[in-house]
């Protein structure tokens, strides 16, 4: 699964590299984005191919959902399963997006003891994109919601003895076939969604700081101390 990443990138930064033409959302350094929080997603507007970039919320509410509290349970989505499940089916034909990130992290579990977080990033430590879904759910009062999930594949040979999941990242020369609204093919799309090459990639332990949302600062991203000194500060 993905349940955290960052972005620290500037807002001129993030919108080069995905050429967003408009950017309703300036962005702020960010080391550890949790699930319920506003996050930056760029997607192609049906309307003269426009891209652009905004705010959604990070849990997917479909539209024809009552509650959008279902939000809170639908982070992440299964690459093998999307095209089949209700709750994604249509926002895989019709609203793709991409979430800009650089860094992600995930917990690995130990023989006993905590699960020691790590930070997962590409080495050159270059932005790239997660791929993901939108939806827009409106409220009984008419008022919009709009919200994402970020789709998830199987783990490449970094990324399997810290976690069974990984984030679908893009490969950039894939990125515009999968924004491109006039691609619907399921199969087609489904192919982009790949573990991305462990080579490429970096994984370290970090400080368990990041397990608290609130914690939200550089040193999120740190090495972390010697396990006594971790034992010390938390």
């Amino acid at each position: 699964m993905c349940g955290r990443f960052t972005l620290h990138h500037s807002t001129e930064e993030v919108s080069e590299r995905f050429a967003a033409q408009q950017v309703l959302f300036p962005l702020e350094a960010r080391y550890n984005i949790a699930p319920g929080q506003a996050i930056p997603v760029v997607a192609n507007s049906t309307l003269a191919g426009a891209r652009w970039m905004e705010a959604m919320k990070w849990g997917l509410v479909p539209f024809w959902s009552k509650d959008p509290e279902i939000g809170n349970r639908l982070i992440n989505a299964r690459a093998e399963t999307i095209a089949e499940k209700p709750a994604y089916k249509q926002a895989l034909k019709r609203r793709r997006c991409i979430l800009p990130s650089d860094g992600f992290y995930e917990w690995k579990a130990q023989d006993s003891g905590p699960r020691v977080p790590h930070h997962i990033r590409l080495r050159n430590g270059e932005l790239f994109g997660f791929a993901g879904l939108w939806e827009e759910w409106e409220a009984p009062d008419g008022s919009p919601l709009r919200t994402c999930a970020i789709i998830t594949v199987a783990p490449n040979e970094l990324m399997a003895p810290i976690h069974n999941r990984m984030p679908a990242i893009l490969r950039r020369e894939e990125e515009n076939a999968w924004l491109d609204p006039e691609l619907k093919e399921t199969d087609a799309l489904v192919a982009l969604l790949k573990s991305y090459s462990a080579e490429e990639m970096e994984a370290y332990p970090v400080s368990r700081r990041v397990n608290a949302p609130q914690n939200d600062d550089e040193s999120c991203i740190e090495a972390a101390p010697p396990e006594e000194e971790q034992a010390r500060l938390f």
